[in-house]
């Protein structure tokens, strides 16, 4: 349970100081826009879904399809990848992300 709360924790601090930015001031890695993109796709209207990834409660394959997106890939079915893990996808590989495109 701590360990959820701890990861909860950070990733609500990640999520914070990505967006915490004005709009206008994009940043300078391509891959660090992808990633503050993609934090701001998981905050969506309530951030549901960053509480979700941060717990490793999302399968990402739901939102995988090489062709229609938003997820431009395949993933094995239960694909619940830590927050970690899909950051270091957006710095990576930003062209997989609808968001980063």
């Amino acid at each position: 349970m701590l360990k959820k709360i701890a990861v909860a924790t950070a990733a609500a601090a990640l999520g914070a100081t990505l967006v915490a930015a004005p709009a206008t001031a994009a940043p300078a890695n391509p891959g660090a826009a992808c990633v503050q993109s993609g934090i701001g796709f998981l905050k969506g209207d309530d951030g549901a879904l960053l509480r979700a990834a941060a717990q490793k409660q999302i399968d990402y394959s739901t939102l995988a399809d090489p062709v229609n997106g938003p997820i431009f890939t395949s993933l094995e079915p239960e694909s619940n990848l830590s927050l970690g893990q899909v950051v270091k996808l957006h710095t990576k590989a930003p062209s997989v992300f609808a968001w980063c495109r």
